[in-house]
């Protein structure tokens, strides 16, 4: 089976060699050894669910977005520095769900380059799942990507390494969540109808939900705000606008709800 680095050779130029040795050189200073963190960034445009994927400079594959742990460092500060340096967006809501550490899971994308390199150690990732108001942040390319951008999940690029199947347990998570916390406050905007929340439930599932079993389930939950608004337009009835409150938000959050989808 070809490597990735099969792949990563037909792109690579001297430039990101160079760069990936700058990083290593300081990456032993600072960092813990053998610890990284990948994150799968979630956002919603009304009509899909979507990930944020980074293009590594001059190759032809993705990645998802991920860095390492400072050695006076918390986890969770880590991972949020990470995000910030790729979106500039604070407060994301963060959810650690998995770590991954199969051997060679990264060793042979690096293939050919020094063993000393700090990239080519053997790292077990902590993966997180990040959900976002997309439009709320200011997307970064830095120094060994050429592109940051959203992908509809349904219609993802090629992956590197094992980020492809990182993504996928992470959707597992976030699909198995529903049943007991919350989500929206992070996807949505501020105000909302009732059809763009089920809209938002139905995408991340993956199947239809009844209107009406829906709406009575999300109003005895009790973290919905009914506003004395409507949206505006279209040929039908007004929907009426909602809005979370952020108090009984943050306690279902914390000690969960009692029906599952």
């Amino acid at each position: 089976m070809k490597s990735d680095f099969v792949i990563l050779s037909q792109y690579y130029l001297m430039e990101l060699v160079k760069i990936l040795q700058e990083k290593s050189d300081i990456a032993w200073e600072i960092y813990i050894p053998n610890l990284s963190i990948d994150s799968v960034v979630f956002g919603f445009d009304k009509s899909s669910l979507k990930v944020l994927l980074v293009k590594m400079k001059e190759t032809a594959l993705w990645a998802l977005p991920g860095g390492y742990i400072k050695k006076e460092e918390h986890l969770i500060e880590a991972a949020n520095r990470i995000l910030k340096d790729r979106t500039g967006a604070e407060n994301i809501y963060l959810q650690q769900f998995r770590v991954f550490g199969d051997l060679n899971r990264s060793e042979y994308f690096f293939d050919g380059l020094p063993d000393s390199l700090w990239h080519k150690q053997r790292f077990v990732s902590i993966g997180f799942y990040a959900l976002v108001d997309y439009t709320k942040v200011n997307l970064i390319i830095d120094d060994t990507s050429d592109a940051c951008e959203w992908k509809s999940i349904d219609a993802l690029p090629e992956l590197m390494m094992d980020h492809r199947n990182i993504f996928d347990k992470a959707l597992v998570r976030l699909r198995k969540e529903l049943n007991h916390k919350p989500i929206g406050l992070n996807l949505l905007p501020e105000k909302f109808t009732m059809p763009e929340l089920q809209k938002l439930y139905e995408i991340i599932l993956d199947k239809k939900l009844n209107r009406g079993n829906f709406y009575r389930k999300m109003l005895r939950y009790d973290i919905l705000e009914k506003l004395d608004e409507s949206r505006k337009g279209g040929a039908h009835k007004a929907p009426d606008l909602y809005r979370f409150d952020i108090e009984k938000y943050q306690n279902a959050l914390k000690n969960g709800l009692n029906e599952g989808w």
